[in-house]
């Protein structure tokens, strides 16, 4: 049996600056403490995707693990703010919109970020007020 964790896990690309900022943001608006975190890069990630079979990412997409099953690219962005205090939740309502099309404005940032965003060596997310939201 799988041991995974009770709260769903927000995996992001932790030398990305405009990963790193969004979780910020998350962090900010996760008023009832829904998510935790953890960066693509560390060991716990990749243990978690381990445990799911996960092959498939290479740091291009955030990813949500929740009860087993794994959300990526616009799902998980959309799943997340829907769980976020307003106004984030109303971002739900691109889900309307083709996964095609939502996936599409996805990949695009997701290819520029580092040169439009930058990037960085390490990820400084853990800082000591959220180091309880990190895994």
């Amino acid at each position: 049996m799988q041991n995974f964790p009770k709260k769903p896990v927000i995996l992001f690309d932790g030398i990305c600056n405009l990963c790193n900022s969004s979780v910020r943001l998350v962090l900010n608006n996760d008023t009832r403490e829904h998510f935790l975190f953890s960066s693509l890069q560390s060991d716990a990630a990749k243990k978690l995707l381990l445990q799911l079979n996960y092959k498939n990412n290479q740091m291009k997409s955030i990813l949500l693990v929740e009860n087993g099953r794994i959300l990526e690219k616009s799902e998980a962005v959309l799943e997340i703010a829907s769980r976020l205090r307003f106004p984030f939740y109303i971002f739900k309502g691109f889900r309307i919109l083709p996964l095609k099309w939502r996936d599409g404005i996805y990949d695009f940032i997701a290819r520029n970020r580092y040169s439009w965003f930058g990037r960085r060596d390490v990820c400084l997310m853990a800082v000591n007020k959220y180091e309880n939201r990190f895994i």
